[in-house]
């Protein structure tokens, strides 16, 4: 389903989604949903490099989920606003590229 698909496509996808399944929450709430998912990236990230093992170690880390929970909220916020994040992450990528070309040379 999401093989080679555009953000634009993606975006499409979960509001498609949100629509059908009671809409979008309030901004705030959306974007205490993107803290939160960045808190439990943060644990997995300490799990997986060995500062806070797991409390049970057969559990799976999940460093790839987490990151996907996290696009998944930034996208439900960049739809509310009618933002098409394929246009603004080429526009930060063309940012990124201009200001820091000699930067780290």
């Amino acid at each position: 389903m999401f093989e080679k698909r555009s953000l634009q496509d993606i975006q499409r996808i979960i509001d498609d989604w949100i629509n059908k399944h009671g809409g979008y929450w309030p901004p705030l709430a959306m974007l205490s949903a993107v803290i939160e998912e960045v808190g439990e990236l943060a644990k997995e990230i300490n799990h997986l490099e060995g500062y806070k093992p797991k409390k049970n170690r057969n559990e799976k880390i999940k460093v790839g989920e987490e990151l996907a929970d996290i696009l998944y909220a930034v996208v439900c916020i960049a739809n509310y606003y009618k933002i098409d994040l394929n246009t603004e992450l080429k526009n930060v990528i063309e940012k990124y590229s201009e200001r820091d070309s000699k930067r780290f040379i």
